[in-house]
Parts: C-alpha cells; structure tokens; sequence
C-alpha cells in the first residue's frame, strides 16, 4: 500500500454532504442540547459504518446558553447598540451596570498602562492577542467593572460575536472554580459600533450602562470517539470539537468533522497496513464550556495516552474563504516532520508558514506531553491587517458562519495533507521526530532570561540545555539512520524501532509540559494565558526582576522562580540522561 493510494480515494463530495447534513439538520449545536446529542449520534454512526469502533461518552460539564445583551450609551447622546452577551459572563443585575467607557486596545496588560479603569467599563478589541478569556481575566484584575469587546472585521462589518469568556480550562475544580472563572459581566458589540463608540470618544466622555441575559450550569454533554486499532497500541490521536455556537458554523467546525469522518473511512480500508492505530475525538463543549470534552479524555485516558499516545492532531476551520497560504502550528518536535509533508504535497504553490503551538484550541494534550500540530488555510498579514487580525475570517463566532464560506477547492489540498500527515505518523518505523530544535527554543529562552533571571540561577540553566542539545543531536541522527534503515529493507529487527520510540515517546513527556505550560503536567492553565505566549512559560515573570525592588514582594517572586528554574533543570537533565541511556542499547 502506498500514500498516493491513500490520497486517491480521499473524496471532497463526501466531505461536502457531511458538512450539508450538519448544517441544514443540526445547526447551533451548543452542548448540552438536542442538536448537539444528534450530531453526536451522527459522527458515531458514520465511524461505525466505515468499520472503526465508535461509543458516545455521556460527561458532566459545566456550559453556558448567551443571549443577546443590552447596551445603552447615556450621555453625551443616548443611543442603544445591538449586542451579544458572552458565554459564562457574569448576569448583571436587573438595572444593569452603569459606568464610563475606557478603551484599551487589544486587551493586554501593556493596554492599561497609564489608564484609570478601575469601576469603569473597558471597550477591546476582539481578536486572539489575547483571547477573550484573557481580556476578561485582565480587565477583572485592572479593576474594570465589566467589559465591551468589538467584534474583527471590515470596519463596516454589522456582525455581532458570540464566544465565551471562562478562563478555566475544562471542567472547573473546588480550587478553579473560585478563581478562574469569569468575575465581571462580557458583551460583544459589531465592529462598526465599536468604531461609533471610539468616534464618541475621541470627543469626549462616554457613559453607558449594559445588560447581560446568559445561562450558565451543569448539563450531560455527550461526545464521540472513534477507534481503528493496529497491531501496535500506539496511535495517533485526531481531534476536532463537534459542538457549535448558534447558527450553521459551517467552517466551525462542521467541515472540521467531515474531515474526520472522511479520513476514518478511508484509513480504515487500509487499517492491514497501519503500524499505529488512529483515535478519533469529536469534542463536546470546546465552544460553550472552554475545552471540557478534550481535557475530560485526556483526565480519563490518562495512562493509555501517556503511554501509546503518540501525536495529536488538531482539525478546526479547514479550507476558509479567501485563504491563500498554508498555515501550520506545532510543537517543535513535529515541524520537521510535517514541514516535509507540506513541501512535498505543496511544492512552491502555496506559501508555507509556521507557528509555534501555543495552548489554545482543543490543545488539552500539553500537560500530558504529546506533540501536537494544526494546519489549514491562512490569510496574508496584508488581509489580516484590513480586517483588524480576523485570523479566522470576519464571519468567525457569528451567525455569518455559513456553508459559503467554506473554499472546496482548497478542502482538496487539506484533506490530502492531512492524510498525507497521517500516513507517515502511522506507517514510519521510527517516530519522525527531532530534538535538536526542541534544544534550540530552550537555549534561545534560557538565553533570553539568563542576565536578569541569574539571581534565581536562571543562567546556570544554559549547561543543561547545550548538553541536552548535543544528546538530541546524536538521537536525532540515529532516528534518520534506522529509518533509512528500515525503508532499505535492510532489517526487520524491530527492536532498534522499540527503543527508539520509546524514548522520543518519554522525551516529549518530560519536555512538553516545561516549554508549553506553567502548571505542568497535572493542570491546566487558562486559556490565552499570557505567559503562553513564550517559550518555559513558566518563567515568564522573570523579567519583571529587573523592576521589583528588594524587599518581601521581590523575595516571594524570588522563590516561586527559583522553584520554577528548578523544575526547568530537572526536565533537561532527565531529557538527556534518557537519550545518553537509550542510545548504546542500539549498538
């Protein structure tokens, strides 16, 4: 059996009819609710008639029902703005909250520099830089009463966005439940109010007062996965969330989940060939509870996935209208990997770019170490600055999202990556993973901390991570020799493979949760979580050393940082000594 069988007999109509039936049968399919029950029946009788195992999981989660909100600008003149409310905001009281308007930007923290919000209310812009989960948690700390986020888009875009604000990651617990969720009430206006709104501004003060309307509470959520076994327990893992705001939410993420289907009809026809099996996880609640069916699996399937996990690949939002570039994100370990996919399957036809993978999406495998990547189209930095960074199109989290905005052209070259993807994590004897870039990102953060980080020994890091780099540079030669190896037929020993995989396996479980997470392996960190944004996130307040004078403030922020580094250096050590006692048993 070779990949270009596999790609053949990929269909783009069968993908086109999932994604018909979903969206005229099933529209809103919000968790929780009968249209997301039958989705998930849908998605399970799909898998079972390609002939892979399907059961529908029945979890508790906590979710939330938005309803249209009410914003009313006071003074200077009184005019009411159509608006959303957003999941899991907090509900106003009857009257409403009052306050004067302040506008902050993106939302960051950098945003309130020299800006007095506290007991007013803030307007941001909404867009990914940070999340609204963020925005909401920022503005709470800032002392803001309640916040107005202005929907992305066209400056004329009249959309209103739906989306949640819940910073906890998952199911809450008796210890997140009390501190990371949302504390003050979230709306979300039009991009064209929005502007309205800084128009106003511009001449003056602005007095408003909003009306929240939301549902938040526990329900049974069900949720689907499929199974395609091979003789090995290995598999990969590919997932993509199945639930959905109001409306078609035809690209999100119905057309994720005919990928899925169309890929597990088709590997199952070949599952003979397979060295690692494939496992399908249609999320619940990624929209209206922040990612609780993911984490919930992974909570549940703790030891199989640490185990036998060994990728997890993300589909959300393939083939969006009017994207032109493919754009991939992935911890380190893959990108060599799936950039060679991508370059042979795209040639010079499309220009190819990379991120690296931050914690956002369906991304609950961090923690538990396994690498993780996502692909689809993206827009040019050129488009995304006229449409204020809509990364996900002007249309994305609105009633907008429809069947038209899905491109069927381009879904031809996704599902054939993604295949293409697919094949050689399944087939390749030895995992197709490297370190030396793992090594680098730490070398290059270390680097970067090492002089104001060096009273919490930040700098000592930088003897670990060089040495860790020069056993990754050996392992890494030695997986590109046994693959070699293996593909010349040269020997059918597996044994060499085993042990291989084995570490690269333990290497990203020992890794991952240093240079993705601040909580590590056994938490979650809130979504869009500022520190995500860089490399050994937790270290990410040691730059604030350089501005803390001594005293108790500086020596508790000495001492959770000590402890981080420490964390860091255990990580690195025990990454190399698994390489340096792996390697001679291959000899």
């Amino acid at each position: 059996m070779s990949e270009q069988q596999i790609l053949s007999q990929l269909s783009v109509d069968n993908i086109r009819r999932h994604v018909r039936h979903i969206v005229d049968g099933m529209p809103s399919r919000l968790a929780g609710t009968p249209n997301a029950q039958r989705m998930a029946e849908y998605s399970a009788a799909e898998l079972r008639a390609a002939g892979l195992e399907a059961r529908i999981e029945a979890i508790p989660g906590l979710v939330s029902f938005p309803r249209e909100a009410l914003l009313t600008i006071l003074s200077p003149e009184p005019r009411a703005i159509p608006a959303n409310t957003f999941g899991h905001s907090v509900q106003t009281p009857a009257e409403g909250v009052c306050g004067d308007l302040v506008y902050v930007g993106s939302g960051h923290f950098a945003d309130y520099e020299g800006k007095d919000v506290a007991g007013k209310i803030t307007l941001s812009e909404l867009s990914y830089s940070p999340g609204r989960h963020e925005k909401q948690r920022i503005a709470a700390l800032m002392g803001s009463t309640a916040q107005i986020m202005r929907n992305w888009g066209h400056a004329e875009n009249a959309s209103l966005p739906l989306g949640s604000v819940k910073p906890a990651w998952g199911n809450p617990t008796p210890e997140t439940i009390k501190t990371e969720m949302p504390v003050i009430p979230c709306i979300g206006i039009s991009r064209i109010d929005g502007g309205y709104l800084l128009d106003q501004l511009a001449k003056g003060p602005v007095h408003v007062r909003l009306n929240t309307q939301v549902e938040n509470g526990w329900r049974e959520l069900k949720m689907t996965i499929g199974e395609l076994p091979a003789v090995a327990q290995d598999f990969v893992l590919i997932g993509g969330h199945q639930d959905g705001w109001y409306g078609e939410g035809a690209p999100d993420n119905a057309a994720g989940n005919a990928c899925m289907l169309e890929l597990a009809r088709v590997f199952a026809r070949h599952r003979d060939e397979l060295r690692r099996g494939l496992v399908f996880g249609f999320w619940t609640a990624h929209e209206t509870g922040t990612m609780v069916g993911s984490s919930w699996f992974a909570d549940r399937n703790w030891d199989r996935v640490r185990k036998h996990g060994v990728a997890y690949m993300m589909i959300d939002q393939p083939a969006m209208l009017g994207t032109t570039r493919w754009s991939a994100h992935s911890t380190l370990e893959l990108r060599r990997f799936h950039e060679g996919v991508e370059a042979r399957m795209l040639g010079g036809n499309r220009v190819r770019e990379w991120h690296r993978a931050p914690k956002i999406g369906d991304s609950s495998f961090f923690g538990l170490g396994v690498p993780t990547f996502w692909a689809e189209g993206g827009f040019t930095p050129e488009e995304l600055q006229a449409s204020a960074n809509a990364t996900c199109g002007w249309w994305h989290h609105s009633l907008e999202s429809t069947f038209d905005k899905i491109d069927w052209e381009w879904m031809a070259d996704h599902i054939r990556i993604y295949a293409a993807y697919l094949w050689e994590l399944c087939t390749a004897p030895v995992l197709p993973f490297e370190f030396v870039g793992v090594a680098e990102q730490f070398k290059g953060r270390i680097g970067e901390l090492a002089a104001v980080g060096s009273t919490v020994g930040v700098d000592t890091l930088m003897a670990h991570a060089e040495a860790f780099e020069t056993a990754a540079r050996q392992l890494d030669g030695e997986v590109k020799r046994w693959n070699a190896t293996y593909r010349a037929s040269a020997t059918r020993d597996a044994a060499p493979a085993e042990l291989l995989n084995t570490c690269i396996k333990r290497l990203s479980r020992v890794l991952l949760p240093i240079a993705s997470t601040v909580k590590g392996t056994y938490g979650h960190d809130t979504f869009s979580y500022t520190p995500q944004s860089t490399v050994i996130p937790c270290l990410y307040d040691v730059a604030r050393l350089a501005s803390t004078p001594g005293g108790p403030e500086r020596w508790q922020l000495e001492t959770q940082l000590v402890r981080d580094r420490n964390r860091v250096s255990d990580a690195l050590v025990d990454a190399r000594l698994l390489i340096e006692s792996t390697l001679p048993m291959l000899r």
